[in-house]
């Protein structure tokens, strides 16, 4: 679920010729579970191999991959690590969850109603270990670097923002805004355009930059993250019940200690909170982090692709070297432009 910000934070568009040359740290599991949510068929059928392996998030990694590559972007993938204890809660409500769209799922295939089905089929989305390791070898055949971070890939991906060693986190979640990251971008990775009821709408990149989000809201860090254990964060998803953004915001302003802010906010709230607050903040402020990592962009290997897509998976070889083909020459013009400046 995420933190439910959206309507509060500035956003400002932005090209995908700005982050040229700009190493940006990769949110991997949440973009795994968009492209496995994402890119399916019209009856929700995620795509699949010959074997009836999904695909989906691979191809997802590679063709929306080397088109960043071709600007000039150059990635590195944070994977998760252990889950924080207070987020095995919501991992077992997300199941039931999924459980229930998988029956509604089943329900509207036997009536063949592919609306519902592709609906559904969204929501009953998994990543699994296999998803997540031939993700790892793929990425690593790209050349590109991955780190494997001890909690949350979300917070590693912030740490190394605020490090400066990553422009901007890459993310569809706000909670790297929680975690201190000091440049978060939207929609980077999803398909330029979107269906809706009445055609397509162009979907661009959207810059949200820590720094104005707290003036913006008049808050500082610490501030924010109590705006997002009001509202419900991934460790405590109900939040304060009957709480939104707005009324959250006026009890922290109006009471700038912490125990009286979330004190306060128990007296209006619509139901008991079953959570300690105060743990939820240290999730936020404590969350384990490498700290020792290492960011190394290698040789792309093309063979290594081509065997992990083509020979294990089905994918078009035809298709594969028309994208390496397109990056190649991507990388040649931007090497002869370097070579223009120097005359």
């Amino acid at each position: 679920m995420g933190l439910q910000i959206g309507e509060l934070v500035p956003k400002k568009e932005i090209r995908f010729d700005s982050l040229k040359g700009k190493v940006v740290a990769v949110d991997a599991y949440n973009i795994l579970y968009q492209f496995l949510t994402t890119i399916r068929q019209v009856d929700g059928t995620p795509l699949m191999d010959s074997k009836g392996r999904i695909t989906s998030h691979l191809s997802g990694l590679f063709y929306r991959f080397t088109n960043l590559m071709r600007e000039g972007i150059k990635p590195v993938f944070v994977f998760d690590g252990e889950m924080p204890k207070l987020k095995h809660k919501e991992a077992a409500s997300r199941q039931e969850r999924k459980d229930r769209a998988q029956e509604k799922y089943e329900e509207a295939k036997k009536k063949k109603e592919h609306a519902d089905m592709l609906k559904f089929a969204k929501q009953t989305t998994k990543l699994n270990k296999e998803n997540v390791e031939e993700s790892k070898k793929l990425v690593h055949a790209m050349g590109l670097p991955y780190i494997q971070a001890p909690s949350e890939g979300e917070a590693q991906a912030a740490f190394i923002t605020k490090n400066g060693d990553a422009y901007a986190t890459i993310s569809q979640d706000f909670d790297s805004l929680l975690f201190g990251s000091p440049r978060l971008i939207h929609n980077l990775t999803l398909a330029k355009k979107r269906k809706i009821a009445i055609g397509y709408v162009e979907v661009k990149p959207e810059m949200i930059e820590l720094k104005q989000v707290l003036q913006e809201l008049k808050l500082d860090q610490e501030q924010l993250i109590i705006l997002g254990v009001l509202i419900g964060t991934d460790y405590n998803p109900k939040g304060f019940k009957g709480i939104g953004p707005k009324k959250a915001i006026e009890l922290i302003h109006k009471y700038k200690n912490t125990k009286e802010i979330f004190s306060e906010a128990e007296k209006i709230a619509k139901e008991p909170i079953d959570f300690d607050p105060f743990e939820v903040i240290d999730v936020f402020k404590k969350i384990p982090l490498k700290k020792d990592y290492k960011i190394e962009f290698t040789k792309m290997n093309e063979q290594k692709i081509k065997d992990i897509l083509c020979k294990e998976h089905d994918f078009s070889e035809e298709r594969i070297n028309s994208a390496l083909q397109k990056l190649e020459e991507a990388k040649e013009k931007q090497k002869q432009q370097d070579i223009g400046r120097f005359f």
